[in-house]
């Protein structure tokens, strides 16, 4: 009898053992709360399936809740970029006017104004979301295995349980899962041969640096991170830097100072103080204004120095979850010695150091990270080599698929991937200065198939891939921003749903059928033949300096020091373009015209520009001709008068026989100063 009662208990507690140990099942399960990954996880229960997202961190969400609060859609087609992208902004939307809070913009106007929010709104309406598509979220769930059946996951095992599911999506910035499923992948930049890219290899778009990148012993500074960047024309394994999209602010009430680095060693900065000795120093941001008086802060893709800490974030993806942690901290060690030296070292103009130390955290968001964002931001990682691989070609050249299930418009652009130091002194490797699509204020626009999202289905036939997808490094340069990936994410989780209820691989769903529950969930399939552009004057555009009257002087004739962006958005403007100061207002960007006038006389300056409210009322114009000076200020938010390219900044007198400069600077400006083109009309008395 005893023998009975304790086979029963052994065989009870085994019973117990086995459900405590019982893999966690559903139709669809999302590894990586990833913009891309909530998004997955939202459609795919829409389409009735049953939803697991499982996000290896304590954050939900990414970047998009993490910090980066200026949406990059602002450079997109945004009549393509409907979906859940649009649904998300519009709930965003509707959640300040229900707080009274007016916001610049709206969602249902589809121009290139700035749509922007503060992390904490963005958190709250992606959990509603989520909740209300009863999606079931883990957090803190760190992939630690597969378990395959031949060509098909069965099971993941995580640090905190395994979980089951008929088809997965891997929705990680680094492409975890499909690695573990031992799926093909590359990360890194291909050479140009590879895939005949003209973008692919090695980029010098950046001015170089004339200051030595070496110390006195001959060894490379601290920030640079090789002598020998490798042949042009060929690829490497370096990605482009990683940084935080901070949430800052000058507001007393809600301004947490910025903790003290530990350990701080000034020399380390070496590079950067003999760079400020040139003059050229600019803020170690890009600050995007966001309601509640805060600011996003970025790296400056246009920038020498700046957030992003170049060459440190390769390894990343690769790493365990240890590995991670270190590079996760020596980001944050970083930003928090760059923000000090910013604020503190002599070396760094007074004015400089003063407004530096205006900004703190907020005290308002991210209150259980010590306000500092929780979120690394992971620009590329991973990229499946899967059925399809998506390339420059396929941006520029052949954007049609006739199995599209997004449509993509970036700009082409990648930030810093090396930093070099050579004999002549040091230049920064890897940009891709964002190219755009001729005449508009967005990238080519383009189809992103359906096979670029399938592994080789002989490696796996259950998984699809939207964010680590199958694409180049130029390619993935326009797919990379979260706009484009939450489209991808929805489109990989109605793919999902349809594949686990049909009970096929995913290389075998009928497109037809995908496309139908695509555009029932309102995404935008069809490339339209002439996209819309917002043009904020009337007149003409794209002008041949040539056909003007009198003395032109185009942005490309004059010397232009300090930090100056180039641009076509706004129309018109004179050649084939323009260029502008990002609206910084710290007296660091110049551009001198040199020239010489055929004889002596009155002329009236007149200044080509897009007028617009965001522009400098205050532009500074120096003028030096014959030993004497003249200084104007010109208004650029005053509109031009109907089919004029050019206002007038007044009349002035210049000599014949010598050199006379104009020069227009950004010293205490307070909007955007546009440099396009000058024009002098000798006035005859």
């Amino acid at each position: 009898m005893l023998t009975q009662i304790m086979t029963r208990i052994v065989a009870l507690l085994l019973t117990l053992s086995s459900i405590a140990h019982a893999a966690t099942e559903a139709d669809v399960i999302v590894y990586g709360s990833t913009p891309g990954g909530f998004c997955a996880a939202i459609a795919a229960a829409r389409e009735g399936a049953s939803v697991v997202l499982l996000e290896p961190t304590a954050h939900v969400g990414g970047v998009n809740t993490g910090g980066l609060s200026f949406s990059d859609s602002n450079q997109t087609l945004r009549s393509t970029v409907l979906g859940l992208f649009d649904e998300w902004h519009s709930r965003i939307e509707a959640d300040y006017v229900k707080r009274g809070v007016a916001l610049p913009y709206k969602v249902s106007v589809k121009d290139h104004t700035h749509w922007t929010y503060e992390p904490s709104v963005a958190m709250r309406i992606t959990l509603a979301m989520l909740d209300e598509a009863k999606v079931k979220v883990h957090t803190k769930r760190v992939l630690k295995s597969v378990t395959k059946d031949g060509a098909r996951i069965t099971k993941l095992q995580t640090s905190e349980g395994d979980f089951s599911a008929k088809v997965f999506v891997d929705a990680s910035y680094e492409g975890d899962l499909l690695a573990a499923a031992g799926v093909s992948w590359t990360i890194g930049r291909e050479g140009r041969a590879e895939f005949g890219e003209s973008l692919a290899g090695k980029r010098y778009p950046k001015p170089l640096m004339p200051i030595s990148g070496r110390d006195a012993a001959g060894k490379l500074l601290p920030f640079i991170t090789t002598d020998d960047a490798g042949p042009e024309a060929e690829g490497d394994k370096n990605v482009m830097i990683y940084s935080f999209r901070l949430c800052v602010t000058k507001d007393p009430a809600n301004r947490v100072p910025f903790p003290a680095p530990a350990n701080y060693d000034p020399a380390k900065f070496e590079v950067m103080r003999r760079f400020c000795a040139t003059g050229k120093v600019v803020p170690m941001w890009d600050l995007y204004p966001l309601p509640g008086g805060k600011f996003d802060a970025n790296n400056g893709i246009h920038k020498q120095f700046s957030m992003g800490l170049i060459g440190a974030c390769n390894g990343w993806s690769e790493a365990d979850e240890a590995g991670r942690a270190k590079i996760w901290e020596a980001h944050k060690q970083y930003t928090l010695e760059l923000y000090h030296f910013f604020t503190t070292d002599p070396s760094v103009p007074e004015a400089l150091r003063k407004e530096h130390a205006k900004y703190g955290l907020c005290h308002d968001e991210f209150a259980a990270y010590g306000h500092f964002s929780p979120q690394l931001y992971v620009r590329e990682g991973r990229r499946m080599k899967g059925q399809y691989v998506v390339s420059q070609k396929d941006i520029q050249t052949t954007p049609q698929k006739e199995d599209a299930i997004a449509i993509s418009s970036f700009p082409i652009d990648s930030h810093d991937c090396q930093r070099v130091a050579t004999k002549e002194g040091v230049i920064n490797e890897g940009t891709i200065i964002p190219v755009l699509q001729k005449g508009y204020r967005h990238g080519p626009a383009f189809h992103i198939p359906y096979r670029s999202l399938l592994p080789i289905a002989a490696e796996c036939e259950n998984l699809l891939v939207p964010v680590a997808l199958s694409c180049t490094h130029v390619a993935i340069c326009s797919i990379r921003v979260e706009p484009t990936w939450m489209i991808l994410g929805q489109s990989a989780g109605i793919a999902a749903a349809l594949s686990a209820k049909q009970n096929v691989a995913v290389q075998k769903l009928p497109y037809p059928l995908l496309r139908e529950r695509l555009l029932a969930q309102k995404q935008v399939l069809e490339i339209p033949e002439f996209a819309p552009v917002t043009t904020e004057t009337q007149g003409p555009a794209d002008i041949d300096p040539k056909s003007l009257p009198g003395i032109i002087l185009d942005d490309t004739q004059a010397k232009l020091e300090g930090e100056w962006k180039h641009s076509s958005g706004f129309k018109p403007y004179i050649n084939s373009g323009y260029v502008h100061d990002d609206k910084r207002g710290d007296g660091q960007s110049t551009a001198t015209f040199g020239f010489q006038v055929p004889r002596s006389g009155n002329y009236d300056l007149r200044i080509a520009y897009s007028a617009h409210e965001t522009r400098a009322k205050n532009v500074p114009i120096l003028i030096e001709s014959g030993g004497e000076k003249i200084t104007l200020t010109f208004d650029q938010t005053q509109p031009l008068s109907a089919g004029n390219a050019f206002r007038s900044a007044g009349v002035i007198q210049l000599s014949a026989g010598g050199e006379t400069k104009i020069i227009i600077s950004n010293t205490g400006t307070d909007g955007f100063v546009i440099l396009d083109a000058l024009q002098l009309i000798l006035i005859i008395e």
